[in-house]
């Protein structure tokens, strides 16, 4: 396959991810989809998946996309104004029915990175109200997520009493550097990368520290916590070990918000300059192929052999986007032949018809529902496909806009 015929896959999956995902549409956000893209009404309304869709309808809007204004739209007004939102405490609920009663649950950081996402992408996509949206969110925030003394966020609260869990984890600040810089691209508010380059600086260190694989579980204290759930290794959230995707997931953030803070002024821990390729690398060391088949396993232990030998869209959609930014980044173009190989394992084994990508695979490629089912949502995918399009800004929302880069 040529690079050509890759972007021109791209391209095409871009317009057929969004019209997979419109359908999700609900009275309260929007819902996981099954196989058959079908709402699964047992799932209920998931906030992340609402601020996720709600972020790529966003994108769409800035594409040109004509149904995604409306889409958007009914995303922001939801997270405002919807069951989703408990107006009273001023937080967001993680899930709802299907008909809009709250489920028992605590409140969560990581999903509460989406509604910060969703409002970002949708101010400068300029749909209304999503002002209002992005305030309120950075304020519960302020008020119930960021930790100023450890330049981190806490992961979940209890729900009627606030008290905070002792777990904390990398994947909610992960996603929260990524809503950072979505805020900052909205407003051009030094706070918001200020706080992004103090999250990505403690992630770099304790990658170093720990041999290129990166500590998913913490203590209170921000001691790793290496065993956490070895009897759950292929937890969704938090599954034991390493997971391959979060190292390139990084690798994609730290060079964006190193790029942010050059062009800003803003002082960043050195380490951002250099380890992003090292990360990436070693996922392809450890990940591709370790068990003696095509794809990304899930996760490794420390000593970087397989644990979880499952094999996730989403992995597949990052090692996509780190590959594009590298490029981008070093000038390398040998990245083009790392994207190609991607782009064909996706055509070969992902892909079952347009915009309907599997969201996992077995060890041996074959479908597989082991830690997810149906189709949740297309935000890996959707970033994944545009992103070779975009200069590397602090979101691709600014991306779009610097570039009206709508695939063809």
């Amino acid at each position: 396959m040529t690079t050509l015929t890759t972007r021109q896959v791209f391209d095409a999956e871009t317009w057929s991810l969004l019209a997979f995902g419109k359908p999700s549409r609900t009275a309260h956000g929007f819902g996981w989809l099954d196989d058959d893209g079908n709402i699964d009404a047992n799932r209920g309304v998931q906030l992340w998946i609402t601020g996720r869709m709600t972020h790529c309808f966003a994108l769409g809007h800035l594409m040109g996309d004509p149904d995604c204004v409306t889409l958007a739209q009914h995303g922001v007004a939801r997270l405002l104004d919807g069951p989703l939102r408990d107006t009273t405490t001023g937080t967001w609920l993680s899930a709802v029915d299907i008909n809009g009663t709250p489920r028992p649950g605590p409140l969560v950081s990581y999903d509460h990175s989406f509604v910060i996402l969703a409002a970002a992408s949708a101010l400068m996509a300029e749909v209304p109200r999503a002002r209002e949206l992005l305030d309120a969110a950075l304020l519960t925030f302020e008020r119930l997520w960021w930790d100023e003394d450890a330049g981190m966020v806490v992961d979940s609260r209890d729900r009627e009493t606030l008290a905070v869990d002792p777990y904390r984890g990398a994947n909610a600040n992960m996603h929260t550097v990524e809503a950072l810089l979505a805020a900052y691209s909205a407003t051009r508010d030094p706070l918001h990368l200020r706080r992004a380059v103090r999250i990505t600086n403690r992630i770099a260190q304790a990658v170093v520290s720990h041999g290129f694989r990166l500590p998913e579980h913490f203590d209170s204290s921000w001691r790793a916590v290496l065993d956490y759930n070895r009897d759950r290794p292929t937890d969704a959230f938090r599954p034991y070990g390493s997971t391959v995707g979060h190292w390139l997931e990084w690798s994609r953030l730290m060079i964006q918000v190193r790029t942010a803070c050059s062009a800003a002024g803003i002082g960043y821990d050195p380490l951002l300059d250099s380890i992003p390729k090292r990360m990436y690398r070693q996922a392809l060391q450890d990940g591709w192929g370790a068990d003696g088949r095509q794809g990304f396993v899930y996760t490794v232990d420390f000593y970087g052999r397989p644990v979880a030998h499952e094999r996730m869209y989403w992995v597949l959609c990052e090692a996509i986007g780190a590959a594009e930014t590298l490029k981008q980044a070093t000038g390398d173009a040998s990245y083009e032949h790392d994207i190609d190989i991607y782009a064909t394992f996706a055509r070969e084994f992902l892909i079952e018809a347009p915009g309907r990508w599997r969201e996992e695979l077995d060890a041996h490629n074959r479908p597989s529902a082991t830690t997810w089912s149906g189709k949740p949502d297309i935000y890996h995918a959707l970033q994944a496909m545009l992103i070779g399009r975009l200069p590397i800004t602090p979101s691709f929302a600014e991306g779009l806009l610097a570039t009206g880069a709508a695939p063809a």
